[in-house]
C-alpha cells in the first residue's frame, strides 16, 4: 500500500488534488488495505474532494464575476451610444 501523502491538502492545485484523489479511490477499490489504512485513505480522500470543490467553486465565482463585468460593460457601452 502507498501511504497517504503527508502534503497539506490546502497547498495542492486542483490538478494535484484530483490526481491524488483518483489514486486514493483506486487504492480503496482494491480492498487490500487494513481497516486503519482504509480509514486514513478515506479521510485523505474526503479532504482531497473538498479541496477540488473549493477550486471549482472559486473558478465558478471568477467566471460569474467576469460575466457580470462583461454584461455591465456592454450595458455601459449601450448607454453611452
Amino acid at each position: 500500500m502507498v501511504n497517504p501523502s503527508p502534503t497539506d491538502v490546502s497547498t495542492l492545485s486542483y490538478e494535484q488534488a484530483r490526481d491524488e484523489l483518483v489514486r486514493v479511490v483506486n487504492e480503496l477499490e482494491q480492498g487490500s488495505s487494513t481497516l486503519e489504512e482504509s480509514l486514513a485513505l478515506w479521510e485523505r480522500g474526503e479532504a482531497l474532494a473538498q479541496r477540488c470543490e473549493q477550486w471549482l467553486l472559486g473558478a465558478k465565482a471568477r467566471l460569474d464575476d467576469a460575466r457580470r463585468a462583461a454584461t455591465s460593460g456592454d450595458a455601459a457601452r449601450v448607454d453611452a451610444e
